[in-house]
């Protein structure tokens, strides 16, 4: 059998590979579970927070510092309950839900919480591109575009594997911090105000309204998401002792994960107050804005070139992170998976068309209002997130002893209500503007039913688990999704009387073949089939003759006479084209009973070069599939 994951593990492709040895001290295991939150931390400090922050240290100083705080405290909450609930149940946020929720519920979860991926990227593909425009001086159209290129940088990343896509997020979120934190030096801000800035206070209205804005924009709703799969790429040890010892290195994982997001986020704030706080500046609050004071307040040429590239490498980190949310949520809700190109390239394109709209009709001073744009929508989806996840770790029946104790459960209630508020604040707050600056009816005509729909559903999630039937998650100690099956009833399959051998005439070609001879019954057929792949066979199909189709059928020939005179009954196939669609169609025309096919054993680079012909054909083939490539032979 194929030794690769289950299909329906979440992130199947990283599902369980980063062993957790037991044999090791505590800091190398500690450094095992190291890497899920830090690919989640950097959704805190995605381009969509420094107008935030940008705003309330320009404005109030180091006031605004506890909000920072406080904030962070509910994400390490919240994030260290995703991570129990993958670790305890096997199954990350969005496959609960599926578990749980009728399909008429989670169709629109998973619509929602799309919306809110595609606003987050938007808010990335906005930050990449002022860094751009900040460090190279590119006009922020082109800026936008070149983000679209991003995805061979995933793509890349994707094949290398779970642990080296962590070391390379890691190593963009210490580039923001140490951009940052030389700006900060540079910028020498006033200790003292740093720590009266920890003492809770609002000094009008409008620091009401930013510190709900920080608030707002903290808590992703796809980070929750996207930890409750992380951890699962740690195969640990499936009874309590390991699963307490992995709730525990993954709550320290968070911690430090999660201050390090607090440590950018305060710094942002902390440089907006020591340098246009102090020389008067209150009014900073795009991005751009901020860029262009910084030389002349600090006097110092490298403090503008740091900032830009810190900006540059918040938005890249945050879309690599977005789309593995993507993939997630598309997976859990609604079993549905996508090739990860082509799941970047749909997710960059629901970004970057509205990009290039507003900029194109608005100009590129619209971008600001493009952020808060993205940060209200992250809002909106916030609340079928967080509520969904307490409840969920709550459930002592499911979650068995390590559903989180009362105390745990009055504070994770409290921080959900708390966020929950501020973001409805935020949202009613926003919606109302809009409708005050352009009172038309169809304004009014699409936002009420919306809103009435939002409620209904969020009523639903809210209010289902107490007045409905019990949660239906895993229980602890059934954590695979098999559950524990009876042996099925055998059933003898027949031999193969029509074998089909997808040849490349290269070495797998002898692989495929003796293991086509070997299968084969007696008075089987082998079916010889090759695909002419060149530019013109692709243009003019099979009515090109030219000099390579002559000679791929001369060595068909070959191959066929030398298999006949063994005592094989052998059929000639050539197909013009691409193999993905023409060896299925071979396949069928010949009626064959099983295909066989050679690995040509490249990896990351070469799959992007080179494409996964066997991947791609063995979901279009009904067909029983074999892959062979030497010694190593994978069953589909």
């Amino acid at each position: 059998m194929s030794d690769q994951p289950h299909k329906d593990h979440s992130l199947s492709e990283v599902h369980g590979t980063v062993a957790i040895s037991q044999q090791v001290g505590t800091w190398k295991r500690l450094f095992a579970f190291a890497g899920p939150a830090y690919l989640v931390s950097v959704g805190y400090m995605d381009p969509g927070n420094w107008a935030t922050d940008l705003a309330g240290g320009s404005k109030y100083g180091y006031t605004l510092i506890w909000v920072l705080l406080m904030s962070n405290a509910m994400a390490v909450l919240l994030q260290s309950l995703s991570a129990r609930l993958g670790i305890v149940s096997g199954r990350d946020l969005a496959q609960a839900c599926r578990d749980y929720y009728p399909k008429w519920i989670n169709i629109p979860l998973w619509l929602l919480c799309e919306v809110a991926i595609a606003a987050c990227d938007l808010a990335e593909v906005v930050g990449s591109a002022i860094g751009l425009q900040l460090l190279f001086g590119l006009p922020l159209l082109y800026g936008v575009m070149i983000t679209a290129f991003d995805t061979m940088l995933l793509l890349f990343l994707h094949q290398l594997g779970i642990r080296k896509m962590e070391a390379f997020i890691l190593m963009l979120v210490t580039t923001i911090g140490v951009c940052l934190g030389i700006n900060v030096f540079i910028a020498r801000p006033e200790l003292g105000g740093i720590l009266s800035g920890v003492i809770p206070s609002l000094p009008d209205s409008g620091a009401l309204y930013i510190a709900i804005g920080i608030l707002g924009a903290t808590v992703m709703p796809h980070n929750l998401y996207l930890h409750s799969a992380l951890v699962q790429s740690r195969r640990i040890e499936k009874s309590p002792k390991g699963i307490k010892q992995a709730i525990k290195y993954n709550l320290i994982d968070s911690t430090v994960a999660l201050n390090a997001a607090f440590f950018v986020n305060a710094a942002i704030l902390v440089l907006a107050a020591a340098t246009f706080y102090r020389a008067g500046y209150t009014g900073i609050a795009e991005i751009q804005d901020a860029h262009k004071f910084l030389e002349p307040l600090l006097g110092v040429t490298l403090a503008p070139i740091l900032f830009a590239v810190a900006l540059i490498a918040s938005g890249q980190s945050s879309t690599i992170t977005g789309t593995l949310a993507g993939q997630i949520v598309m997976e859990g809700f609604v079993n549905f998976r996508l090739r990860p190109w082509l799941r970047r390239m749909i997710t960059r394109g629901a970004a970057i068309v509205p990009a290039l709209f507003t900029i194109i009709y608005f100009g590129e001073r619209s971008t600001g209002a493009l952020l808060i744009l993205s940060q209200v929508v992250l809002s909106l989806q916030l609340p079928f997130a967080v509520i969904p996840l307490v409840h969920f770790v709550s459930d002592k029946k499911r979650m068995g002893d390590f559903a989180i104790p009362t105390w745990t459960r009055t504070l994770a209630w409290v921080v959900t209500a708390v966020i929950v508020g501020l973001n409805a604040q935020l949202v009613w707050g926003t919606v109302i503007h809009w409708v005050v600056e352009h009172p038309s009816w169809y304004v009014y005509a699409a936002a009420t039913p919306l809103a009435i729909f939002i409620t209904a559903i969020l009523g639903y999630v809210t209010l289902r688990p107490w007045v409905g039937e019990k949660l239906r998650l895993q229980p602890l100690g059934a954590v695979s999704i098999h559950g524990d099956p009876p042996m099925p009833d055998l059933k003898l399959i027949k031999p193969f009387r029509r074998v089909a051998l997808a040849l490349d005439f290269k070495a797998p070609d002898t692989a495929v073949i003796s293991h086509g001879a070997s299968l084969a019954a007696s008075g089987a057929t082998l079916i010889l089939i090759h695909v002419v792949e060149s530019a013109a066979a692709r243009t003019l199909g099979a009515d090109i003759e030219d000099q390579e189709t002559q000679l791929d059928r001369q060595r068909l020939e070959r191959y066929g006479g030398a298999l006949q005179e063994m005592g094989y009954h052998v059929e000639i196939e050539l197909g013009f084209g691409r193999p993905t669609r023409e060896i299925p169609r071979l396949v069928e025309l010949h009626q064959a009973d099983l295909l066989i096919m050679g690995a040509h054993g490249h990896r990351k680079v070469g799959d992007l070069l080179y494409g996964t012909t066997a991947d791609s054909v063995r979901h279009r083939v009904k067909t029983p599939v074999m892959i062979v490539g030497g010694e190593r032979v994978n069953y589909e």
